[in-house]
């Protein structure tokens, strides 16, 4: 583990030390594959949504919101849950309403998951107190648009019972493997972008693990498995000794584009 610690607040590590960390972008392609693998979210977003078309637009809006929620002002966090509301309006199915809170939910379970999955095998685990001030912290993803302070799991150890529930409910057919085909091999967007994806795809293969791996049909085999583990193994030992001003400029960037 690294020796760089986080800045306690009244003696616990808040949400803002973990949230400001660009190397959490890594788990990007986890958090939209599991969200599609909810057949609610998955249908809708392949018959309706355009983001697959346009993913570095779909990018910036996840991160702007993310950042403005933890880190804004409250007019900065009004106007990225009103964006987030307008781009939601179109992604509608017979079985999706973005105003569901349930779907609010797991797609909030989605980034808070992956976020302290990257978060630990970077810098290792927080003690108890600081992962359960974290995790309560985190509700506020779904509480912006909605969601019931209520329906966020009590504590960690109720949020894991959630989370193993929701595991067998996850499908991938053909059209939601279509939607992550076109995320994970974008043929517009910068070029910086598309030649980064090889890396991505890679992250996200690894992160997701094995059973929805298969089922997106991601290519995975002994080779590929250790250059995950190798990339990751170094990021954890080099990451944390980057200077703060550049580990979190992802943050800053945004938040400044945000106005």
């Amino acid at each position: 583990m690294s020796g760089v610690r986080f800045a306690a607040h009244n003696g616990l590590v808040p949400l803002t030390d973990l949230g400001a960390e660009g190397v959490l972008l890594v788990g990007g392609g986890r958090a939209i594959l599991l969200q599609l693998a909810n057949p609610a979210i998955g249908h809708a977003v392949a018959e309706h949504s355009n983001f697959a078309a346009d993913p570095l637009r779909r990018l910036r809006n996840t991160l702007t919101y993310v950042y403005a929620l933890v880190f804004g002002t409250p007019a900065q966090i009004a106007a990225v849950t009103a964006m987030v509301n307008e781009a939601h309006a179109p992604v509608r199915s017979e079985t999706y309403d973005a105003s569901d809170a349930q779907l609010q939910l797991w797609v909030a379970a989605t980034l808070y998951e992956t976020a302290t999955r990257i978060h630990e095998r970077i810098f290792g685990p927080l003690g108890d107190e600081d992962a359960e001030s974290v995790y309560r912290e985190y509700a506020v993803v779904g509480t912006a648009l909605g969601m019931p302070a209520s329906l966020w799991p009590a504590n960690r150890a109720a949020f894991r019972s959630y989370w193993e529930e929701q595991l067998p409910g996850l499908t991938v057919d053909d059209r939601v493997r279509a939607v992550s085909r076109q995320l994970l091999h974008p043929t517009t967007g910068p070029l910086w972008m598309r030649a980064s994806m090889p890396i991505a795809r890679l992250t996200t293969a690894g992160l997701l693990g094995s059973e929805l791996r298969e089922a997106y049909a991601l290519p995975w085999d002994p080779h590929r498995e250790r250059r995950y583990e190798r990339l990751m193994t170094v990021t954890s030992r080099l990451y944390p000794h980057i200077p703060a001003r550049l580990r979190h400029w992802p943050k800053d960037h945004y938040l400044r584009r945000l106005g």
